[in-house]
């Protein structure tokens, strides 16, 4: 054994502590950390022709990398829709390190019957039946594109083929409908070799909504003259959290021949909510679902879950069958399900963090972070140099300037407050308008956190106003 390697194995406990001391400042000291750091990062160095074991690499990281990383695990990183680790989770994820299970298959360990009690407990926590199965994948882009994978077979049954076996080449031009479709859509449609262009945009609602028109869609679907179909249908759109109707979408089906997927990457959580479940009644029709879990449900990156009502043709898609491993079974192995063979145990932090808080612990930051949007909200709208361009409906504020709201000085306002270190936004374009978003999905997030960032808006407003007068 090389000798640093033996000599760090030998220190290993006094090791483990100098990473938990280190994190355990970290943490500490996040709710007051800058929330982003724009400063240029160090020049890249080359690599240790020798190295200088794990203490030495622990002290170079925390000395040269460390202070450029951002406080996205905080309460007012309300960029993106981005969760952070409760403290269950973050336990799981240093033991899913620590064990270094590869879930392939049940032959070695009992981390696959795990996951399958995991998402057991995900169905249920998303009012979905028995008839959904699941499986962990990296995030919404793997859960989309799986889902959609399985719609693409679907369409090849309906043809007579497997387009799993012959190619998509065997299946011809496909047609795929939503209303506001998420960009991760349109990249697992060019992924599946289905196509970008194939993406027909249905028209939504009037009134300044994103959910999608459904006597629209069903002029669509009967356009098409029996030929079946992909739907897709938002659960929580990203720019201001619009939900299709989902039971109505559902009902279709008596009529034309459609898969149904529904992109619920945050809004899914709704469900937890007796005040806010009404916006997925229907969501357990689906054919097929994606939901984010380093959302919401604040475990850490990269976790994501996909169910399915078909397991028989994500089989057909996904299946890896070789001497070593065999073919799949009645209850296939995870490997014969998704993408990867290789998968890291995901469902560990997920797991730990259910079982900590149950369902009241996340309904509870479902609700609160709700409620802070909510709070968010009705200050911006109070000042008159803003405007909201939606309702808050859940965790989602969708809002931009009152005044000439060019896309230049939008990305200024975001730049200002990035800059003072106290919240981060990202910026969208909603109905033609450039904007920024605030999403809270945060579970360290609270009423003062809001306030902070509300006043940090204030201070990037004064910085644009004194940069035009100069």
């Amino acid at each position: 054994m090389h000798r640093v390697l033996a000599d760090d194995l030998s220190r290993l406990p006094e090791l483990l502590q100098s990473a938990r001391d280190l994190a355990a400042r970290e943490l500490a000291g996040l709710a007051e950390r800058p929330v982003v750091r724009l400063a240029d990062a160090p020049e890249r160095a080359g690599l240790p022709a020798e190295g200088v074991g794990a203490g030495g690499a622990l002290a170079r990281f925390a000395e040269r990398w460390a202070p450029g990383f951002s406080g996205s695990a905080g309460p007012r990183y309300l960029g993106f829709v981005t969760g952070g680790t409760t403290p269950a989770a973050l336990a799981g994820d240093w033991l899913t390190s620590t064990y270094d299970q590869n879930v392939i298959n049940g032959a070695d360990s009992w981390a696959t019957a795990l996951e399958r009690e995991t998402v057991s407990w995900l169905r249920a926590l998303f009012g979905l039946s028995d008839a959904h199965s699941g499986a962990f994948v990296t995030g919404a882009t793997a859960s989309n594109t799986v889902g959609l994978a399985i719609a693409r077979e679907w369409l090849g049954e309906r043809s007579g083929v497997s387009v799993a076996r012959d190619g998509v080449a065997a299946l011809g031009p496909v047609d795929v409908l939503s209303g506001s479709a998420h960009s991760t859509v349109l990249k697992a449609l060019a992924v599946l070799g289905i196509g970008r262009d194939r993406l027909r945009r249905v028209p939504v609602l009037p009134g300044n909504r994103e959910a999608v028109d459904v006597d629209r869609l069903a002029d669509a679907l009967a356009a098409l003259q029996g030929r079946p179909a992909i739907v897709v249908a938002n659960a929580g759109t990203v720019n201001t959290v619009d939900f299709d109707d989902l039971r109505a979408i559902a009902a279709l089906k008596e009529r034309y021949d459609f898969w149904l997927h529904v992109d619920a990457a945050f809004g899914g959580f709704a469900a937890l909510s007796p005040a806010y479940a009404s916006y997925v009644d229907g969501l357990d029709a689906a054919d097929s679902i994606c939901v984010d879990l380093h959302k919401w449900l604040n475990v850490p990156y990269d976790a994501a879950v996909q169910f399915t009502r078909r397991q028989d043709l994500q089989v057909n898609v996904f299946h890896n069958a070789s001497p070593y491993i065999g073919l799949p079974t009645k209850d296939p192995d995870f490997l014969h399900l998704t993408p990867e063979s290789s998968r890291r145990l995901r469902a560990l932090p997920a797991w730990f963090s259910l079982m900590a808080y149950g369902r009241a612990g996340h309904r509870e930051i479902v609700e609160r972070t709700v409620a802070l949007a909510r709070r968010l909200g009705e200050r911006i709208a109070g000042l008159p140099e803003l405007s909201l361009l939606a309702p808050v409906r859940l965790n989602v504020v969708c809002f931009t300037l009152a005044d000439e709201p060019t896309r230049e000085r939008v990305d200024a306002l975001a730049r200002a407050v990035a800059a003072s270190g106290e919240a981060f936004l990202t910026p969208t374009v909603y109905g033609g308008t450039p904007a920024l978003r605030a999403a809270f999905s945060n579970w360290r997030t609270s009423e003062d956190d809001t306030d902070r960032v509300v006043a940090a808006i204030v201070s990037g407003l004064d910085s644009l106003r004194g940069v035009e007068r100069s």
